[in-house]
Order: C-alpha cells, then structure tokens, then sequence
C-alpha cells in the first residue's frame, strides 16, 4: 500500500519508491506536516510536529499565538494567527477575514479523481493511491479537502484542494493555493527558472534569506518571465548529488510560488493560483476546486527530480494519441514569409520542403480576414481567398497531392480593433470602461469567460479545420491579460474574470479535441509563454520559444528539459542569419539543437542552396533514426552552458542502457586547448558499447568497443571544436562483447 493511516498515533504517511511523506494531526484536529524526504519505516508525531516546544491550545490555551507562530501547518489559513504565508483566505458575509481548519475524517481510494474544468493527473487503480482529508471551519461551516495522490513508481505526490461552502451565508475567498509544506530550514536555495520573450526558462539559484522569496506571475498566464515551478536544494546540490524538494503548477494562468523563511528558521513553500486580483464568491451548497500541483523529491540531484518528472508527465499527465508516436517533420513557412505570401508561394515552399523529406505544411499567420500584417483581422475566420485562391480546400489538396500532412495556425483568443468581430462587439474585449484599452501587438483580448465568445470564436474555426481536414493545429497567444473588466460579470465577481478565463481557454481547448481526436495539436503563446504542465494535458508539445537561435535556444531547452520530456519541445531549424539576434550558426548545429525538441524547420526552403539541402535530407534520415531515443530515453545533463561552460552537452538513454545519444556543443573554441571530458550517464556498466559519430566534421580514431563502467568513470574525450560547432555521438551496446 501507497498510503496508511496508523490511528493509535494519528499519522497518515505516503509511500513512494523512494520516498514518504508525513501527516499528522493533533487531539484538538490541527493537521500537521510531519515530513518528507527519503523512505522511512516509521515516524513520530509529537516531535515532528514540534508540539514539545509549542504545547497545542488544549494543552496551553493562553498561549496559543506561540503555537500557531511555529505549528507545521498542512495547510495554513489566515487570519487566525498564523502570521507566515497562508494557503486560504476567507472573508465572511460580514466582510470579516479569518479561517480555521480542523480535522473532521478521511478516504484512502485506489485510482484517483479528475478536476471539473481542470487539467489534472490520471491513472489507474494499480498506478495511483488518493488519499483524502475533510478538514471543517464550524464557525464559517466551510468545508475543505486535501487531496493527495500517489504515484508510487514515478516518486510524485500529487496535491489539489476542494473548498465547499456548506454553510448559511455567501463566502468570499480571497485566495486558495493548491499546496504548502513546512519544514525546518537546511541551508536551502530556492531554484526557479526566469527570464522574458526570446530568452524563457533560464535557471536561477538563489540562497534563502529571512522573508518572503517570491516566484509568480500576474500576467494571465504562467509566462516567459517566472515558470510555474519552484525547488528548494540543499547545499551543493547539483545534477547527480544533493537534495532537492520540488513543486510544479498544473495550471496555466497566473500563479503563485513562495518560499518564507521565519523568525525560527522553518521554511513554508507554498504554490497555488495568483492571489492578486482573485477575489472568488462561494454561495452555500458551492464548490471551489483549486488545481494540482506536483510535488517530487530527490536525493539523487536534480537529474532524478528530473528523470522523476519526465516519467510523470509522460504516462500520466499527457493525453494525446501522440505522446508515443514519431512526429512528422514540418515545415513552417513564418520566418521565411511572415505575411507576405499567397497560395502558390507557399505550394512551392512545401514542395521544396517535400523533396527534402519534411512529411507535413503547416500554413501560420496571415490566411484570414483582412490579415496582411498584424494590425488587423484577428477574430475574423475566414479565409482570405485573394491569398488563398479558391479556398483552403484547394491548397490543402495540393499539400496532400505532395504527399504532405496539412497544419493551420490559429489564435482564438485575440481581436484586432480593426476587424469585423470588434466592429460588431466591441464589448466582447476585456477592458475597463471609460479608459482607452492598453493594445499588445495592435490586439486585445477577448472575453472567454463568456460563452457566446468562446462558440462564436470555435464555430468558425472548427468549420475552417473541417473544410481543411485539418492535422495540425497551432494554437497562439501573442499578449498578456491586462485592463481586467468583463462586461458580463457584476460589480462582485470581477475578482474571478483571470480564472475563469483559463477555465475558458481549457474549455475551448477541449472542445477542439473532442471534434479532432486525432490531431496533432501544439500551443504556444508568444513562443514559451505557456509552457506549463496545463498546457501539456492538452497539447504533446508546446512551441519553446520564438528564438530559434541554436546556442540561445541551448539554455531555453536545457531549463525546460529539467521538467518536462524533451519531445514536448516545440523546435526547428530556421534560416541565418537568425533572426532574433542576427547571429550566424552552422546548419548542422541548427540540426542538433532542434532534434532535441519535436523537429521542424521555419524558412522559405526555395531560398536554400543545393548543398544545404542536402544535408536537411541526411538530418531527416538522423531524425527517423536517432529520433525514438529522445521519445523513450531518459535525460542526462552532462555539462551546462548555462554555468558558465564554453560547450553544452546532453544526453539520453534506454531505460535499459542498451542505447544512448550524446549531443556536444561547442558554444565558443578556443586557442591552443586540449579536448574536453565527458562522463555519460545510464549506460550499462557490465556491458561493452560501439562508439559512431551521426553528426559532425571528420572523426578521431578511437577503440572499437569501450565498456559502460569506463565510460562513466573514465570519461570520453571530445576534441577542441570551433564556435558553435557540434558533434552527436551514438553509443550501442554489444551483447556479443558484454562481459
């Protein structure tokens, strides 16, 4: 069993592979967090949960500040007392704050339950274990359950929150987070992950302080700036060595991800929906649901958090038929074309791309309404037939006629002030009224919260993807959530519009799959500015990023792999000089990079020398080869470019170790420099393995066969390289060599 329950102590304790978590409760019904770390046999209530220094009120009633300044909460309320960061804020019909939670019962139930509305984990009976926890305020008559999930084999404890107003009077939640765990302080430094567009999802370590270290968005979605994701590592914690306790927000509008250190040296982490702005009415009789958030431990680095988080997302959050099948190599004529383009240029581009071997046309922004730059007609979807002559029907028979799959980009949740929509609904814009809307690429935002928007976005577009027989859809976002009024919720519940808003999007998204099963579906939001795991419940892969620089994409990819499998990775080769930072990289290197990521290309191919062309078809080859490793291997990271290395290098492996691929960067050469060492990971160390070079100038002599111990101990050596060079090593075992 995952979970027991021992009632002589009161002690609940969850059970991974390598880990166990602890709950205790005290005899007045304070749920407490008693641990969580590696796998023990047993645990102790009274001095896990501190009651020896700070007694529970019915021990010492006059001093209960002190025991609530210091209780390990599960999961905190304010203003009670509890002056650390709270998990629940209610307000009382009387427009008084405070909440407190005690114990009322509890379930353990094989399997595990969705969300309504929600992206949320899944599994069978034999795979995960839920345990539930009813915690009651009997002043408010609130109702809150804890929900704990296991999933034993991937060490992941998933987390979410219901929230039932079972009381007389109309409630109002200020905010509810979905997680928090409270433990004493070791010397952690909280890692996240930053940066803005064109440079998301970059890695950053910083050592706790006393106070509040925050890492949030308030945008409206998870956002390039701050992703949705928080570890705490103890000191010297790196890839193979050290701990680190980790949270991840299955959610994809503005979050919230905090770590307080306190007057005593406990530290509280907390993740959950972006308080600020969230201001939720609860009648009686209704139910709040908050989303999961994903908690793992490692004792192993961060390259077992990570290994931990790829199996997770893999088996039991992403849902498409495509999470297991090779993808086809598109190509996207965006940077190649941007809007100037009609229906023969864009035949000759995928014609081209044909002969190169790319196997699917995906047709981006420009196809629609009055759409000649991106000033005007988003919301308007129709086609424009003086750019697509007869029709999508006719140009999605040529791209067929080629041999070729057909995609279409869309982005449903936008309107252009000049367009036929907003002429005709100007209020169907979330905006403020009297003031003059604050406009992000000449657009605004439409109001899915209501459902007359959502259908008379969907309807147009679904009937487009049908005319089209559509097998690919790109889903944009190009602007954050700002001026934040809805005309079609009251004076009291413009406090929900940034989470009914997600729940919109998801809802819209769903629809889409339900008319398209089978659709290979991609979201993407002014590049990774929606790269969450929400997201990846819907869509197997996710654009990384509008860079498609090959050395500034190394970082981009190196912060999203350490979460989330490398073949939810939006990547492709485009033309250089590059267009976001005009630098001027080898195609083979643009190759190697983007074969990490589900692989494309984004250029005008018509444009491309011979010879050039020539090696996209050896790369399509390398990708139907070397291509399944990325989609069942497991990540190593075995040096970082990012820590202030001259070169990068990953890898992936077999679970089994019987194959791996290695990819080499060399960022920048320098002079008069020996090779460099790597050390592989996840090779067998009884077997013996054959050595190829699949990408890369020339190819030093080495053994035929070197075995997997020495490999990983001894090291392999990689020569001096120039800028921005690479090489991509394939390593086989041979069963006929193994010792």
């Amino acid at each position: 069993m995952s979970i027991q329950y021992f009632s002589d102590t009161h002690i609940f304790k969850l059970d991974t592979e390598r880990t166990s978590y602890g709950i205790g409760v005290t005899e007045d019904g304070y749920v407490g967090h008693l641990y969580y770390g590696p796998r023990v046999r047993r645990l102790s209530a009274r001095e896990g949960l501190r009651l020896h220094e700070a007694p529970p009120p019915a021990e010492l009633g006059r001093e209960k500040l002190a025991f609530l300044a210091s209780f390990p909460f599960e999961y905190p309320t304010g203003g009670a007392g509890d002056f650390r960061e709270s998990c629940l804020d209610v307000i009382s019909e009387q427009g008084k704050p405070g909440c407190e939670l005690f114990y009322r019962d509890y379930r353990i139930m094989d399997g595990k339950p969705g969300l309504p509305g929600l992206p949320a984990a899944f599994g069978t009976e034999r795979e995960v274990q839920t345990l539930e926890l009813d915690l009651e305020d009997p002043v408010l008559g609130l109702l809150v359950t804890l929900r704990y999930s296991v999933f034993a084999a991937e060490d992941v404890i998933v987390r979410s929150v219901l929230v039932r107003n079972g009381g007389t009077q109309r409630l109002r939640l200020g905010r509810v987070l979905s997680a928090s765990m409270d433990m004493d302080n070791r010397g952690f430094s909280a890692l996240g992950m930053f940066g803005a567009w064109g440079r998301e999802c970059h890695k950053e370590s910083i050592s706790l302080h006393h106070g509040r270290q925050v890492i949030s968005s308030e945008r409206g979605v998870s956002s390039p700036q701050a992703h949705p994701f928080i570890g705490l590592t103890t000191p010297g914690t790196d890839e193979e060595k050290g701990e680190i306790y980790a949270m991840n927000f299955i959610y994809s509008g503005g979050f919230l991800a905090e770590a307080e250190l306190s007057m005593f040296d406990q530290l509280r982490v907390v993740m959950g929906i972006q308080p600020r702005g969230f201001l939720w009415r609860l009648a009686p009789g209704e139910t709040f649901a908050a989303p999961e958030a994903v908690l793992t431990y490692s004792a192993e680095g961060t390259g077992r958090m990570t290994r931990n988080l790829h199996r997770f997302y893999r088996e039991h959050l992403i849902r498409s038929p495509w999470k297991n099948r090779t993808r086809p190599i598109l190509i996207n004529h965006w940077e190649g074309t941007f809007f100037d383009y009609d229906s023969s240029r864009l035949i000759r581009i995928a014609a081209a791309a044909r002969e190169c071997g790319a196997e699917m046309f995906v047709m981006d922004d420009g196809w629609f309404g009055a759409r000649d730059s991106d000033n005007a007609g988003l919301g308007d979807w129709f086609v424009n037939e003086e750019k697509l002559a007869g029709g999508i029907c006719v140009l999605a028979e040529s791209i067929r006629a080629l041999g070729m799959k057909f995609g279409i980009w869309v982005e449903p949740e936008m309107v252009n002030p000049d367009s036929e929509l907003f002429r005709a609904h100007p209020d169907w814009a979330i905006q403020l009224d009297g003031r003059e809307p604050s406009r992000s690429r000449n657009q605004l935002v439409l109001d899915i919260t209501r459902r007359e928007v959502r259908d008379a976005v969907m309807e147009p577009i679904l009937n487009v993807l049908h005319e089209a027989e559509a097998d690919y859809v790109k889903w944009d976002m190009n602007r954050y959530l700002s001026d934040l009024g809805s005309a079609a919720l009251d004076e009291e519940s413009q406090g929900e519009l940034l989470h009914r808003y997600v729940l919109g999007m998801y809802e819209m998204q769903e629809r889409l799959l339900a008319e398209f099963p089978e659709l290979l579906f991609e979201n993407c939001s002014s590049g990774g500015a929606r790269f969450d795991p929400g997201m990846l419940y819907y869509s197997p892969q996710i654009w990384s990023s509008d860079d498609t620089d090959a050395i500034e994409r190394l970082r981009i990819q190196e912060g999203l792999s350490m979460l989330y499998p490398m073949t939810c990775m939006g990547a492709h080769v485009s033309e250089v000089p590059n267009d976001q930072v005009g630098r001027v990289t080898p195609l083979e290197t643009r190759a190697n990079v983007a074969m990490a990521g589900s692989f494309g290309y984004e250029l005008d191919i018509t444009r491309t020398p011979e010879e050039e062309k020539e090696l996209m078809r050896a790369q399509v080859g390398r990708y139907h080869r070397y291509h399944p490793l990325y989609e069942r291997g497991e990540y190593y990271r075995l040096r970082s470019w990012s820590e202030a290395e001259p070169f990068d290098c990953w890898m992936v492996a077999l679970p089994d170790g019987s194959e791996a691929l290695i990819t080499y960067v060399q960022v920048l050469g320098r002079p008069n420099v020996g090779g460099r060492k790597i050390y592989p990971r996840g090779l067998d160390p009884e077997a013996e393995y054959r050595i190829a070079l699949v990408s890369g100038e020339g190819g030093e002599q080495r053994e035929p066969v070197r075995s997997g111990d020495e490999l990983m101990r001894a090291g392999l050596l990689m020569p001096p390289l120039r800028d921005f060079e690479s090489r991509v090593l394939h390593l086989v075992r041979s069963w006929e060599d193994r010792i």
